[in-house]
């Protein structure tokens, strides 16, 4: 009893930690969206055939929708993701705040929180004597680290760092995150078509059990052109965590892209 009261306060102690360490991060944030009168907007839709997680447990297993949206300036993004299955329930909402504390010619650091993510698993509950399948939410709270270093215009190499608390019991409670990314954008094709292959080695760790695994995206669109679709293949290479050896996704998205200037 002792030793699960103890976990519980670690727990939260670590949580008290993340929040800390985002609001400092988001007050620098607010600093240097005053100081740039730029904006930007980016959205991006998807259908795919296959929603699954990196992290297991926030897997959907079935045909899904995206829309993931970036806007801010140079510095400061807020990044919200929506996502849910194609038979209308909702999977995860996620609301990234991020911050490029580093801004070099060939270096960058982004700092990050998701505030708050929130995942829907489906539970059947007896109401009024029958039985009815519900969207339960299960609330995280994450910090994100992420150097960048850039090869050329079109190839970087990252690492990227998420730590994420779980706020309730029926779920993940502590979640490690480790990875080194590759990105080769715009790769030139026939005529006007490119290639972006994004390919990432990483350790996951979620709560007892962790692993190792390798994961790719490509995407292959066509220049001027706002439709393209994208392929994600994930791999584990050796691991404890319950879920799936292989695991892999085609998705169409379309693209919406917007500057602005604000005049004073």
């Amino acid at each position: 009893m002792l030793g699960e009261l103890e976990i519980k306060m670690y727990n939260l102690s670590q949580m008290r930690l993340t929040l800390t360490v985002f609001c400092i991060c988001f007050s620098e944030m607010l600093v240097a969206q005053r100081k740039d009168s730029t904006f930007f907007f980016h959205s991006d839709l998807s259908i795919t055939n296959n929603g699954f997680s990196i992290v297991a447990a926030f897997t959907l297993g079935a045909p899904a929708a995206f829309l993931d949206m970036r806007m801010g300036n140079k510095r400061m993004t807020f990044e919200p993701q929506f996502r849910f299955g194609l038979d209308g329930r909702p999977w995860s909402f996620i609301f990234i705040y991020r911050y490029k504390a580093i801004m070099k010619p060939k270096f960058q650091l982004t700092v990050g929180g998701h505030l708050p993510g929130i995942n829907y698993i489906t539970r059947t509950v007896d109401v009024n004597g029958i039985q009815e399948p519900l969207s339960v939410a299960r609330r995280f709270l994450a910090f994100e680290l992420f150097p960048t270093y850039k090869i050329s215009n079109r190839a970087s190499l990252s690492l990227y760092y998420l730590r994420g608390h779980g706020f309730q019991e029926h779920g993940p409670q502590i979640s490690n995150f480790l990875s080194l990314q590759g990105s080769f954008s715009k790769i030139k094709l026939a005529g006007k078509t490119y290639l972006n292959f994004n390919p990432q080695v990483f350790y996951l760790k979620v709560d007892q059990a962790d692993g190792y695994y390798a994961n790719a995206s490509t995407t292959l669109g066509i220049k001027g052109f706002p439709a393209c679709i994208s392929a994600i293949v994930n791999k584990a290479i050796q691991s404890s965590i319950a879920a799936r050896d292989f695991d892999w996704s085609v998705s169409l998205v379309y693209t919406l892209d917007k500057h602005f200037v604000m005049k004073k």
